[in-house]
This record gives structure tokens, C-alpha cells and sequence, in this order.
């Protein structure tokens, strides 16, 4: 919301591991293609962003893709520096991924997966209905604070301290009554939405136009 960014260690490393998940560009494996770095949007959601890879998988109940025979099923998946998280923040980022896909190609997609840099294994995720509406839930409250132009407070947290923006956000701050001033009131820099993050962009227009991505869909004037 204010465009402020730091980098630390932890966000090197997670970029490290992305630059190899992105890697690459688009693979054939027979019955399996898989696409990485795919530019994903949703104009009922109000977003835009990247999804690190998605499987296309060769299914009866998949859709048609141009210059592929067949029909095939998309199967998103994140990578994440570390090991699977106490909360679900990660989940949310890739069910709000799903949702844009599903927008894109017109169909259906029941899970996916988040791929963590310490085990290094796939923990898979189901895209539930109670999900999906909490997707909704944090994306509203998104749009309604960058409408507003309000920055929202932090509750102070043990994970603050190896967090990049922790200078720039000043948590500690908030324990204290707000100060006004020359520097007007002290406000943090973090978002309530707990998966916005760097793949995530805010859009508020009436008109939207879909980027070109390297598989065009077979509806909404991707072909």
C-alpha cells in the first residue's frame, strides 16, 4: 500500500528459490506440461499476480489449451523458503492463484500444492469452500483500506523480528498511543491480508484488460 520494500536474508533466500522454480520456462513430459512463471488475473477478485508453477495434467475433465491436443487440468503450485507455517497464510496465497486460474480458463480446480525449501517436499492443499471464502473475505478488506488510503495497524509478533521491513515498519511503535507531529501519526507498513504478498497486485477499474500470458485460454479472447 505504500510501496516501501527492505531486503533481508529470508528474502534473498525465498528469491533464490524462486529464480529456480521460474526456471526454465515451459516443459513437456509426455501426458504432463508444466508452465512456470504464468501471469495469472481475476477481474471479479480485483487482482493480478504469478503463479511459480502450474501442472497441466492430461485429463477427460481438463481444458483445451492452444496449440495442445487433448484437454488438460491445472494444478498450481507455490514454493516457499523454509517449512510449512503454524498459519495458513501460505494456503490463501495459493487458493487466491486457483480462483484467478479458474476465472482464466473457465473450469474447475480442487487443490494444488506448496513445495517448502527445507523438507523439499509437496504439502497438497484443498481448495475448500470455507477457503475460498475467506480469499474473498481478505481481498474486500484490502480493497477497502487502499479505497480509504489507510494503512491498517500490526499487533506486535515474535515472527516482526526476522521480518525485511521491520525498520520500516516499526512495530514496537504501536504499543504506544499514536503521535502526531511533523511527522504526522505513526502507522505500520503491513497489510491485513495475510498472503499479499510479491506475487499479488491491487487493480481498481472498471475496464479490465488481460495480460498475455504463455497459455492463452481457450475463452475470454485468449486464443
Amino acid at each position: 500500500m505504500e510501496h516501501q520494500w527492505a531486503e533481508n536474508y529470508r528474502t534473498v533466500d525465498g528469491s533464490i528459490l524462486h529464480e529456480k522454480a521460474h526456471g526454465g520456462g515451459t516443459e513437456s513430459r509426455g501426458d504432463l506440461l508444466i508452465v512456470r512463471a504464468m501471469r495469472i488475473h481475476s477481474a471479479v477478485l480485483g487482482v493480478s499476480g504469478e503463479c511459480d508453477v502450474v501442472e497441466f495434467h492430461r485429463s477427460e475433465n481438463g481444458v483445451t489449451l492452444q496449440g495442445r491436443d487433448g484437454l488438460w487440468s491445472p494444478f498450481p503450485i507455490e514454493y516457499k523458503r523454509g517449512k510449512p507455517k503454524p498459519h495458513d497464510a501460505d494456503e490463501l496465497q495459493l487458493c487466491a492463484q486457483a480462483m484467478c486460474l479458474e476465472e482464466m480458463l473457465c473450469c474447475q480446480i480442487s487443490d494444488g500444492a506448496l513445495f517448502y525449501g527445507e523438507p523439499r517436499r509437496r504439502t497438497p492443499v484443498a481448495f475448500t469452500d470455507e477457503l475460498r471464502q475467506r480469499v474473498r473475505d481478505s481481498l474486500a478488506e484490502m480493497h477497502d483500506y487502499l479505497r480509504r488510503g489507510c494503512t491498517p495497524k500490526v499487533k506486535p509478533q515474535k515472527g516482526c523480528s526476522a521480518c525485511s521491513l521491520k525498520e520500516l515498519c516499526l512495530p514496537e511503535l504501536m504499543k504506544a498511543k499514536p503521535v502526531s507531529g511533523a511527522h504526522g501519526r505513526v502507522r505500520n507498513r503491513q497489510s491485513v491480508a495475510p498472503f499479499a504478498g510479491a506475487w499479488i497486485e491491487m487493480h481498481h477499474c472498471r475496464r479490465y484488460t488481460y495480460p498475455q500470458t504463455s497459455l492463452p485460454s481457450r475463452e475470454r479472447g485468449l486464443k
